[in-house]
């Protein structure tokens, strides 16, 4: 019965601390990319070429849905072609991810068309090179909705708040434990100690009437 809670015990501790480390990221690449955008408010924050953005509609669907976070890669425009997916900015300079449906040609220069596999008409505005923020990669089903709301300070703060009250808990816990162990421990030793005293005693008394008086 012990060891089935000692391994309950460990299994459960683990999944605490992987489930701290993983919101711990999300938050910490949050709040880098806050800061990022701070920093340069005309430039999309990337990491290590990689960047993410959260899809707010379904005009993909049902190859990327609303809430999702994808992950595109920044590569050269030269090289991207027709069926691509691409994160790029609109005219209200706004992320869209959209795939290439067709490449034209005008004055000389290459632009791309795209549509929402979801929407029944193309974009209206021709999508140019300078635009392209990535190529999608992969998505992240409902994370993005996720980082939306760890985005806001008030909810940062109160993650902050709930992840050290249980740590705060947890500590307090296995404190606890280990005092009544150590209590449990002591009183054993000192039964223990007593019994062997007593038996000692005990010894020295039969010894004592076994002596001969002169």
């Amino acid at each position: 019965m012990k060891n089935k809670k000692a391994w309950y015990k460990k299994v459960s501790n683990w999944l605490f601390i992987f489930g701290c480390i993983i919101l711990g990221t999300i938050i910490s690449i949050n709040l880098y990319i806050m800061i990022q955008s701070k920093i340069n408010p005309s430039k999309v924050p990337s990491v290590f070429g990689y960047k993410p953005f959260i899809v707010l509609s379904g005009s993909m669907e049902t190859e990327i849905y609303k809430g999702d976070l994808v992950i595109t890669k920044i590569v050269n425009p030269k090289n991207l072609k027709k069926n691509d997916v691409i994160a790029f900015r609109d005219s209200a300079k706004t992320v869209t991810t959209h795939r290439i449906i067709d490449i034209v040609l005008e004055d000389g220069e290459k632009y791309f068309i795209t549509k929402g596999d979801n929407n029944f008409s193309q974009d209206q505005n021709l999508v140019e090179f300078s635009d392209v923020e990535g190529l999608y990669l992969f998505r992240i089903p409902g994370i993005g909705s996720i980082m939306s709301n760890l985005a806001k300070p008030t909810t940062i703060i109160i993650v902050l708040l709930i992840i050290t009250i249980l740590f705060v808990i947890g500590f307090m816990i296995s404190t606890k434990k280990q005092r009544e162990n150590e209590r449990k421990e002591f009183l054993e030793f000192k039964k223990l100690k007593e019994q062997l005293e007593k038996e000692v005693e005990a010894k020295v008394t039969v010894k004592k009437k076994k002596t001969p008086k002169n």
